[in-house]
């Protein structure tokens, strides 16, 4: 508190000693400002109330007695009486008058202000700021007022006045009940700020941590068009960008994921002068980015010094919630505001929970954006505006436009949640990960498609996009334990396609990825034929024209496929830093491709397209080699641009020793060299070819990745995807293990790793067994498996040696 003023602290002039409540923990205001500062972040100045401030208030003209009596034996689980009192309280806090000497230090502190920054009469923004906030198990998120574009000393009094009132305001009164906190031990200071003019620009929130699975290491960026309360109050779809934290400070540009959101519309100054107003955003902004990656990784890097600031007050890693904003005057980015994240920040289970839909479904009847990974089932109850709150029955499904924390009061109640609007920062998405619910966010249409009454299922368990199917669909819940014992000299890696479940199953016990599966990310982050790309808009279907038109946008469409397939490999990559992960270039068969964008004019119609025009064939052949250029050039983009060195590139279905030399030597050509850089390039053994000339292959490959699945369909000569001969398919079979035994004993011979990505160990725990016996280095397993065979690896190689210990002794 200030030594010249009890009521205000002047962020230009607290002194090293002098302290303030900064997301609930004592912190020299003046300190923050000044350290960030030099350091280049651009924090807004101001001022800010003290508690004291508040106290004064509450003591004059009896107001606390008076509140005290209102809220005598309150029920808040009765919404109507709690509308009552919540109203009575806000009118006795508006009504009550300001005391003079408070009134007096916040014009003399706005004064000062101005001088500073060189204005009489200016905008600013007015933000509460209560003691409870953001604590580890409460983060009280958007329970208090913030108003923006604030002018005059009158009007800034008046905003104070219902920053104060908004303490009382129904859904604080409730929170603060349900956390149990005494009403009157909370204490509210309101934060001065000038106003960035980012109504003419975009603004947004971050976090510094993934916020659905609360992988530490990215900053997750979301914005939009206009003042930022659009964002926080999930009145429009953010755009949204991953950076990951890492190699950002080691100087590289790792943008790992970026999504366009809808940004329907815009929160903007007021016509007349004050105050604010929410417009339609048109539709040319609509489809572009409101950041440029520059100003992406300049946002990201002030995060980390933001994060690394209070993780030094705090004594351990604390990770941030932080708002944002682009000046459209000056151009110029600033930080206007950060508080702690509460709620992956305090977990501390060892435990992962996955969740998975077991039963059937149809089609969607809607879909927007995940927030966390659970499921839920229930009776949806649709709402339209929040005077019919009083209707919503516990256990029932909220599906509304958007809430705000006059909502909270019933979100408790909910199942799950569905807005039409918003991202994964806004107030629905923050409120349901407090209260470890099952929320999906800007849907668009939800209100429409579903009918209040209707049994559904809202899935966040398939990825970012979360999926709300009719009908109660069954779904199974696994608890994963992890716990820190001992890991086998057999690396167990994992087998990883979607880059959107990558950061969670980055936390199961691993060595790294055996095989990330481009096929994956192409289809379901790009879906269009490479060489449809390639070639456009000279193709010969209108429609694909104008599909891949409506995709793509603005966007060179050879830049669409390069960036999309860097950021997805980039994603899995950076989920399991520094350790290896695998890549395996394209194995999409010709039928396959075909049912890409496009990709009926590229393909051939072929009688057995499994043993046909696949894998490192392609790749050098004019029919796709243009194609092939392009996902070298997003491995080398993933790796030299964004740091990324643990990534390995691997060629599936090479026939010859000379195709092997053929397509090393098409990707130096490219930009991967082999061994440049770290660069490590596998084959996959999946031939018999492949093992009858190991020694051959081994002096051109880096090491070898088992493809059980192909391996025994050819040489046992079946077609595995024919159900006639399935019966015959089984990767135990004798001539199959005797091969695998001979390709890990060429590997040896060579001084090569050997690893295996196919399906046989996580199905056969004995297959397993006997790769540990051979001394395989690696086994690559689905997430779903790891724990258990990792378990039955520990143990077989503790037989191992307790039988070799019995030899010594004999």
């Amino acid at each position: 508190m200030s030594e010249k003023n009890p009521y205000v602290i002047d962020l230009a002039e607290v002194g090293a000693g002098q302290v303030a409540l900064v997301g609930g923990k004592c912190a020299s205001l003046g300190e923050l400002f000044r350290e960030l500062t030099q350091q280049g972040v651009r924090a807004v100045d101001g001022f800010t109330t003290t508690s004291h401030a508040y106290e004064t208030l509450l003591q004059s003209n009896g107001l606390r007695k008076k509140l005290q009596k209102l809220l005598n034996k309150l029920d808040v689980d009765d919404l109507d009486e709690l509308a009552r009192v919540g109203a009575e309280a806000r009118r006795l806090v508006r009504e009550s008058p300001f005391p003079a000497e408070i009134e007096a230090a916040i014009h003399d502190a706005y004064s000062c202000l101005g001088d500073r920054i060189g204005k009489k009469a200016f905008e600013v923004a007015v933000r509460s700021s209560a003691t409870a906030e953001d604590l580890p198990d409460a983060s009280f998120a958007g329970q208090q007022d913030t108003i923006l574009n604030v002018r005059g000393e009158k009007q800034l009094i008046e905003a104070c006045r219902e920053c104060y009132a908004s303490l009382w305001t129904d859904r604080a009164i409730s929170y603060r009940t349900a956390k149990g906190f005494d009403h009157f031990e909370v204490a509210l200071s309101i934060g001065i700020q000038p106003m960035v003019r980012s109504d003419i620009a975009c603004s947004g929130v971050m976090f510094t941590l993934d916020t659905e699975s609360g992988f530490r290491e990215a900053v997750v960026i979301n914005g939009a068009w206009g003042l930022g309360e659009a964002v926080v109050q999930g009145m429009a779809t953010p755009d949204e960008w991953i950076v990951f934290k890492p190699t950002l400070k080691l100087g590289y540009r790792p943008i790992i994921t970026r999504k366009l959101g809808v940004k329907e519309v815009k929160m903007v100054f007021a016509d007349d002068g004050s105050g604010t107003q929410v417009r339609e955003v048109v539709a040319s902004q609509r489809k572009r980015y409101c950041l440029a990656g520059f100003e992406v990784l300049q946002l990201a890097n002030w995060a980390c010094l933001i994060e690394d600031h209070y993780s030094k007050l705090a004594g351990k890693s604390q990770p941030m919630d932080i708002e944002w904003a682009k000046d459209g005057v000056t151009g110029e980015l600033f930080i206007l505001q950060a508080r702690p994240e509460t709620v992956h920040a305090q977990r501390t289970e060892n435990f992962i929970e996955s969740y998975e839909l077991t039963g059937t479904h149809g089609a969607p009847l809607s879909t927007g954006v995940a927030v966390g990974e659970k499921i839920g089932t229930g009776t949806a109850r649709v709402l339209l505006d929040s005077s019919k709150l009083n209707t919503f029955q516990p256990g029932e499904i909220l599906v509304t436009t958007m809430t705000d924390p006059a909502w909270e009061p019933i979100m408790k109640r909910a199942s799950a949640i569905v807005t039409e609007r918003g991202g994964r920062t806004c107030h629905s998405a923050i409120i349901s990960r407090e209260l470890g619910i099952p929320c999906i966010v800007g849907t668009g249409d939800a209100t429409e498609k579903i009918r209040s009454g209707t049994d559904v299922t809202v899935s966040c368990a398939e990825g970012d996009v979360g999926n709300i199917y009719f009908g109660r669909v069954d779904f199974d819940v696994k608890k994963h334990i992890i716990t820190d014992t001992e890991r086998p000299k057999t690396q167990v890696m994992m087998n990883v396609g979607d880059p959107d479940h990558a950061f969670s199953v980055s936390r199961l016990p691993n060595d790294g990825v055996g095989l990330a599966r481009l096929e994956f990310i192409i289809n379901n982050n790009i879906g269009i034929h490479p060489m449809a790309l390639v070639n456009y808009p000279n193709l010969r279907r209108r429609e694909d024209i104008e599909t891949i038109a409506n995709r793509i946008l603005e966007e060179d469409p050879k830049e669409f496929f390069v960036r999309s397939l860097a950021e997805g490999i980039a994603r899995i990559a950076a989920a399991f830093y520094p350790k290896d992960a695998i890549v395996r270039m394209s194995d999409f068969k010709s039928n396959e491709y075909a049912m890409l964008i496009g990709g009926t004019e590229f393909e051939p119609i072929e009688e057995n397209p499994m043993i046909g025009f696949r894998g490192a064939s392609r790749y050098y052949d004019d029919r796709y080699k243009a194609g092939f250029r392009l996902e070298c050039l997003a491995l080398l983009r993933a790796r030299a641009d964004m740091g990324l060195t643990n990534i390995k590139a691997m060629i599936p279905f090479c026939r010859t020793v000379e195709e092997g030399e053929k397509v090393i030597k098409l990707m130096a050509e490219h930009g991967l060299v082999q061994g440049e850089n770290g660069l490590e390039i596998y084959a996959m053994c999946e031939l018999p070819a492949n093992v009858v000339f190991a020694d051959e292959f081994l002096q051109v490959f880096d090491g070898y990745s088992i493809g059980s699945n192909d391996l025994t369909q050819l040489a046992l000569g079946l077609d595995r995807d024919s159900e006639m001969v399935a019966h015959l398919f089984d990767e135990r079979n004798g001539a199959v293990e005797k091969m695998v035994a001979m390709a890990i004993d060429a590997a040896k011979r060579a001084g090569k790793k050997i690893g295996i990505c196919g399906q046989a160990p996580s199905d056969y725990p004995e297959f397993a067994e006997f790769l540990v016996k051979r001394g395989i280095n690696s086994i690559s397993l689905n997430p779903d498996t790891v724990i258990q065979t990792t378990a039955h690896i520990l143990k077989t190689e503790q037989g191992i040696k307790s039988v070799a210990a019995g030899q010594l002794e004999g």
